[in-house]
């Protein structure tokens, strides 16, 4: 443990931001999972209608820092081509 007060004013929060950042990190795989399930499940509607709330995320997550923006823009990406291959399909 420091001894230094600014030192440790950093630790605690430096603690704070890592629980921070899993939350949202952890929303955000939720939100892209719910998208891959309605993908799975031949699901059009509810599969726009997650993917539209994951750009959002993963828009958010990047513009945060928490993700890279070309890490974000590719799952973007993967997952619209996954979604806009359902509607030929169905």
């Amino acid at each position: 443990m420091p001894n230094i007060k600014s030192a440790i004013k950093r630790v605690k929060t430096n603690e704070k931001r890592r629980l921070q950042n899993a939350s949202q990190k952890s929303a955000l795989r939720t939100t892209v999972k719910s998208v891959e399930t309605a993908i799975a499940n031949n699901d059009l509607e509810n599969a726009q209608k997650a993917l539209q709330a994951a750009v959002k995320k993963l828009d958010k997550a990047a513009t945060k820092g928490l993700i890279h923006k070309n890490a974000a823009a590719r799952k973007k990406s993967r997952l619209a081509k996954k979604v806009n291959g359902l509607t030929v399909q169905a």
